[in-house]
């Protein structure tokens, strides 16, 4: 009889230390060649598997795969598409099924956030009513850490050390020209409705004075009147002010400060321009001068400056994705638990995919100030760990040498899929 195959996929928006995962996964995988036969990636997350367009992992060197470990981005490529409900669209599930069949593929490892979670979810409650049953695992990923149950997502930490790492240096570089020129700094971050990343930020102020002076976090109404107060105060007493805001930040009726009008593939809203909205806002109010900056993909893709904590624990997931799969665990996601110390450690421990598929975790009140605009003591203890430690890419010529994959494709045995 044919060993099993594994079939691994990305999703979602990724991260610089997503690809750790898919060396967790393919290393560990490839230790069991006694019980998995190859290990596939899909071609652009699940829309690889719907297209067959499996990427056979064997035809990668062991030094290649070693590589994954320290590239950003999604090395397989990645996809926003989810799976409507089997009542919606049967044929996707169908197609998916005719796939995993022909192929043999017996374990689904999916990587991605809370909608990712759910496809691997209802994956798995389809194949167990057929009789080509299929181990479905969920690899945690998201840079929102918004998953709930695992204490933080991996590819978290990473941006996490990004935009503190940002707004100290900007701040720094404003507050040395503030005298006779900018007086205004807006960074603008991800965060479309918990603001664990413009929360992070926060740890750049170390003492009174320091950026960031101002976080607009999702949680927290946006009060015009009460935030330009704030501003005005901050330039007065340093010379100058500088503000992270998350994406999400909302007013008080619900809608989005930066709402573009459009949506995404997944039916969010689409975000972005937060932060010339706020400088603007400043400008019309006070007069200040103003620069702002977005983030945007360069939080999530800075492998270069990752947090070591963030990669160790991204690799250890999709190591232990394949563990649970070979121990027979299905509809499950490893996470992350913090234990109990004086000193940051942690282990792996699991949830349920019914648990985490579409829930969102969002920034605890108290660890947001009084005033809402900053972090409090407790949100510093849960963030500082998280961003500990370098752990750099090799360089050459001055820049950083990252894994360049074949990806050479399973040849395929089925017709062509046509979407409905």
């Amino acid at each position: 009889m044919a060993k099993a195959n594994l079939f691994y996929a990305q999703s979602g928006g990724v991260t610089s230390v997503i690809n750790a995962s898919a060396c967790g996964v393919i290393e560990t995988a490839r230790k069991h060649r006694d019980k998995i036969g190859k290990v596939y990636a899909g071609l652009n997350g699940i829309v690889g598997a719907l297209n067959e367009n499996l990427i056979d992992t064997n035809k990668e060197s062991a030094r290649t795969i070693a590589a994954l470990r320290s590239t950003p981005a999604g090395a397989f490529g990645s996809c926003r598409y989810k799976l409507k409900s089997y009542e919606e669209n049967q044929r996707e599930y169908e197609r998916l099924m005719e796939v995993f069949r022909a192929h043999n593929i017996r374990y689904f490892l999916y990587n991605g956030g809370g909608d990712s979670q759910d496809t691997a979810h209802k994956v798995s409650q389809l194949s167990h009513k057929t009789d080509f049953p299929i181990t479905c695992i969920g690899i945690p990923k998201t840079v929102d850490n918004d998953l709930p149950i695992t204490d933080n997502c991996p590819g978290f930490g990473s941006v996490a050390k990004y935009v503190g790492v940002s707004i100290r240096e900007a701040g720094l570089d404003v507050a040395s020209m503030c005298e006779s020129s900018t007086k205004i700094f807006v960074m603008e971050v991800m965060g479309r409705h918990a603001g664990w990343i413009a929360g992070a930020a926060g740890l750049a102020t170390e003492q009174e004075g320091d950026a960031p002076h101002i976080i607009l976090f999702p949680e927290i109404v946006f009060n015009k009147e009460k935030f330009l107060k704030k501003v005005q105060t901050c330039v007065r007493k340093y010379g100058y002010c500088a503000i992270v805001v998350s994406e999400g930040a909302q007013n008080a009726d619900g809608s989005f400060l930066a709402d573009t009008g459009d949506k995404d593939a997944f039916g969010h809203v689409q975000l972005g321009g937060v932060a010339p909205f706020v400088a603007n806002m400043i400008k019309d109010a006070l007069g200040y001068k103003y620069h702002w900056a977005v983030a945007d993909y360069l939080q999530r893709s800075a492998r270069h400056i990752a947090s070591a904590t963030d990669v160790e624990q991204a690799y250890a997931v999709g190591q232990a994705a394949v563990e649970f799969a070979l121990a027979g665990k299905d509809a499950v996601m490893p996470a992350i638990v913090r234990k109990p110390t004086k000193k940051y450690s942690w282990k792996i421990g699991e949830a349920r995919l019914a648990d985490v598929a579409n829930v969102e975790k969002m920034m605890p009140r108290s660890y947001i100030s009084r005033d809402g605009f900053h972090i409090t003591d407790a949100a510093r203890e849960y963030f500082a760990p998280l961003i500990t430690g370098e752990d750099y890419p090799l360089y050459k010529s001055g820049l950083p040498q990252y894994a360049r994959l074949k990806r050479v494709l399973e040849q395929k045995k089925l017709k062509k899929w046509r979407a409905s």
